[in-house]
C-alpha cells in the first residue's frame, strides 16, 4: 500500500514509520526540515519537503504520489508541557490541524486516495458517570482552552467522517506516554516532577486516559483496514490524577508530588489546568479492541507502584 504520513517526524510518526516500513508498505513522510528528512529516509521511507499550509504544494505532492491512504498526525506542540507554553502554541496547532489537514484531505479526495486517518482526542469528553464511548459528546461547555479544542476536534472529525469520497477514520488518542513524549523519564513532565513543579490540584479526581506511543502507532496501522469511524485509543487503566501522578513520581524515583488547592491552581496555572486535574472523564476502548484488535500494554507506572 502507498501511504503518506503528515507528522511523520513527531513522537507518533517515528514508531509509525518503523511499523509501516517493516510491513513492506511504500511510505512517504512530510516534513519541513531537511534534518528530519534525513531521519525519515534513514528509516526506509521517502521524505517530502512540503509546507502543509501551502495548498498548491500539498496538491502537487499528492498528484505525484497518488497515495492509497493519508495519515494526518499534524501537531504543533511545545517542548515544555506548561500552561503558558500550551497557550502560546495553541493558535498554530489549531491552524495546522484545521487548514493543513483540510488541504491534505482535499488533495487526497482529488487524487484517488481511499482512506484518510486523522488524529483526535479521547480526553475531552463531557463530564459524567461511567466510561465515555465514541457516542459521548465532547466537552463544549468546559474551560476556554478545552472548549475550543473540543470544537476543533469536532470540526475535524465532521470533515473526515462525513466525506463522500474517502473512508474516514478518527483516532481519539489518550495522552501519549513513552519515548519522545512529555510523559517519559527523559520528558518534560518527568523533569517537572523531579523538581516538584507538577502538583496534584484539588482532590485530583480528573481521570486521565493514557496510551503508550507504540501502542498508538499500532492502532494507526490497524486502522488502515478497519471499518471507518471514530475509535478511542486508550489503555485499560484510566486513572485519576491523584493515582497516576504519585505512581509516575515513584516510577521515576522522584519525590511525591506536592498538592495545591483549586484556588491556588486557578491563580498560578489557569482554569484549563484545574479542569484537567479535576474534571476529565474516563474513556472506553471496547470498540477499538473489537474492530482494531487493539491490545494496549499494562500501564507500567501503576504496575510498578503496586
Amino acid at each position: 500500500m502507498k501511504i503518506l504520513i503528515a507528522g511523520s517526524s513527531g513522537a507518533i510518526g517515528q514508531p509509525l514509520l518503523n511499523l509501516l516500513v517493516a510491513q513492506g508498505h511504500d511510505v512517504y513522510g512530510i516534513t519541513q526540515s531537511q534534518t528530519k528528512a534525513h531521519t525519515i529516509a534513514a528509516k526506509g521511507a521517502k521524505p517530502l519537503l512540503v509546507n502543509v499550509l501551502e495548498r498548491e504544494a500539498v496538491f502537487s505532492a499528492l498528484a505525484d504520489i497518488k497515495p492509497d491512504a493519508v495519515i494526518d498526525m499534524l501537531t504543533h506542540l511545545p517542548k515544555e508541557y506548561t500552561p503558558e507554553a500550551m497557550r502560546q502554541s495553541a493558535e498554530m496547532n489549531a491552524k495546522l490541524r484545521r487548514e493543513g489537514g483540510a488541504h491534505l484531505q482535499a488533495a487526497a479526495e482529488l487524487h484517488g486516495a481511499k482512506r484518510f486517518i486523522a488524529q483526535s482526542a479521547a480526553f475531552w469528553y463531557e463530564p459524567g458517570s461511567g466510561l465515555a464511548d465514541e457516542t459521548t459528546s465532547f466537552a463544549y461547555k468546559a474551560t476556554p482552552g478545552i472548549a475550543s479544542g473540543s470544537r476543533i476536534y469536532s470540526e475535524i472529525e465532521k470533515r473526515v467522517l462525513e466525506s463522500d469520497k474517502l473512508e474516514g477514520v478518527a483516532l481519539r488518542f489518550g495522552f501519549f506516554y513513552g519515548p519522545g513524549t512529555w510523559f517519559h523519564p527523559d520528558g518534560n513532565v518527568a523533569e517537572q516532577i523531579h523538581k516538584e513543579q507538577f502538583p496534584i490540584i484539588g482532590k485530583g479526581e480528573g481521570v486521565w486516559n493514557f496510551v503508550h506511543i507504540e501502542d498508538a502507532a499500532s492502532a494507526i496501522v490497524s486502522a488502515l483496514l478497519s471499518p471507518p469511524g471514530a475509535y478511542n485509543i486508550v489503555n485499560d487503566s484510566p486513572s485519576e490524577m491523584k493515582t497516576w501522578l504519585p505512581a509516575f513520581a515513584q516510577f521515576l524515583g522522584a519525590p511525591p508530588p506536592p498538592q495545591i488547592t483549586e484556588e491556588e491552581g486557578l491563580k498560578t496555572r489557569g482554569p484549563d489546568t484545574v479542569y484537567y486535574a479535576t474534571k476529565l472523564r474516563a474513556a472506553s476502548n471496547a470498540k477499538a479492541k473489537l474492530a482494531l484488535h487493539f491490545n494496549p500494554r499494562p500501564f507500567e507506572w501503576l504496575m510498578a507502584s503496586r
